[in-house]
């Protein structure tokens, strides 16, 4: 179909949609500039529009006025729990396994020599996902080289096939950064299960995207960033999960005060705290933690469930525009088109991809570009409508000429 024939009916379908769409007012809850279709919130969400407010009081009442008496006036103490608690169920995860708190590497490192400490001893491998995202991979083989292991890559589609007894710690992804390919967390986890290996799920880019259900299929460990979907500002903190039934044996190799069962007694030796809390180390970061809590008031009332099916639905009608707009031959979609298999991102290889990102932008659609030759193209579902979808594609299709 050419641009000129397409351009109606896609254009009146979007706007039904849209007006059919029981999750459009969210967009509401939003900053947005007026005019601009944001593509990026896989690498940085949005603003939530009550964060400005949270932020202004914590720093000058909280901070400027109460000052040190906010740690327990206005609970700052208790943040990195409390928060966890409230992500808890966009991952599937019941209260008291999340901590919030340090990057994402942090947490990695904390979960990978954990999970090393707690898999059966005598075991040398730990399987890491092949195509991971590079800090992963550093993270990966340093916690190997502490712990006496062999780091294997592994592709995810074939990982089970590579479990077995001799495997201690698996490392995976739950959504490919580069090409959007969702990975089967539950048929992985039970198969690492089967073997007695350790898993450790990094879902950055399926948290607040689609469900998780870290109890429900038993996952040992997770880390997860929260500046992505879950619009929690850049560089707020990560968060890691200690299943239950792991958490009196789990060994943190940051054994920090604020992870201390009495971080106020100030003794020499370390006892951990029960429960998840031993994940902590050191002094929140009270501002960014207190922007992602009130960033996380944007799912009141929202489900997952609800975030998936419009999610599928944004990508489904990205791609019928992209090959309504877009001159054959021209892109490429590396994002599977099975929704089994698919996250909440669109990535397209081209060539002069950087150029053709750059242009996008001067137009007013952000996505991003991932060497070599990669479009990638995010979609989250509370504010992204059907209608910046068409557009999206419209545009990339007039770059193309």
């Amino acid at each position: 179909m050419s641009d000129a024939a397409a351009l109606p009916a896609l254009r009146q379908r979007a706007a039904h949609l849209d007006t059919t769409d029981d999750l459009a007012k969210l967009r509401d809850r939003f900053a947005l500039p007026e005019g601009l279709v944001y593509l990026d919130g896989n690498s940085l969400g949005a603003l939530p529009a009550g964060v400005a407010a949270v932020t202004a009081d914590v720093v000058h009442r909280q901070w400027g006025e109460l000052l040190i008496r906010s740690w327990d006036e206005s609970n700052w103490w208790t943040a990195p729990e409390r928060i966890g608690d409230k992500l808890s169920p966009l991952i599937g995860a019941a209260p008291g396994q999340t901590v919030v708190g340090d990057s994402t590497s942090v947490n990695l490192f904390k979960a990978l020599v954990g999970a090393a400490r707690l898999a059966p001893p005598g075991r040398t491998r730990m399987l890491v996902d092949a195509n991971t995202f590079p800090t992963d991979g550093y993270i990966a083989a340093s916690a190997a080289r502490m712990t006496g292991l062999r780091v294997v890559p592994v592709d995810p589609a074939t990982a089970a096939e590579e479990m077995d007894e001799d495997t201690a710690v698996v490392l995976l992804n739950h959504v490919d950064y580069r090409t959007g390919r969702l990975h089967d967390l539950p048929a992985l986890t039970r198969a690492a299960r089967a073997t007695g290996a350790i898993t450790v799920w990094d879902l950055c880019h399926s948290a607040g995207a689609l469900p998780v259900g870290l109890d429900e299929h038993q996952v040992d460990l997770a880390v997860g960033c929260t500046y992505k979907y879950l619009n929690g500002g850049p560089g707020s903190p990560a968060y890691l999960y200690i299943a239950a039934r792991h958490q009196a044996a789990f060994d943190s190799p940051l054994p920090g005060w604020n992870g201390h069962a009495e971080p106020f007694a100030m003794t020499p030796g370390y006892t951990p705290a029960d429960g998840a809390v031993r994940g902590r180390v050191g002094t929140p970061d009270i501002l960014s933690m207190l922007a992602l809590e009130a960033a996380l008031d944007a799912w009141d009332g929202v489900s997952v469930e609800q975030v998936r099916a419009k999610s599928l639905a944004l990508t489904d009608f990205f791609l019928e525009c992209v090959a309504a707009y877009v001159p054959e031959g021209k892109v490429q979609a590396v994002t599977p088109a099975e929704h089994a298999h698919r996250g909440s991102q669109v990535s397209l290889r081209a060539e002069n991809a950087a150029e053709i990102m750059r242009e996008l932008i001067a137009r007013g659609v952000v996505g991003d570009f991932r060497a070599p030759d990669v479009l990638r193209f995010g979609f989250t579902p509370l504010y992204v409508g059907f209608a910046d979808v068409e557009r999206a594609a419209r545009t990339l299709g007039h770059v193309f000429g």
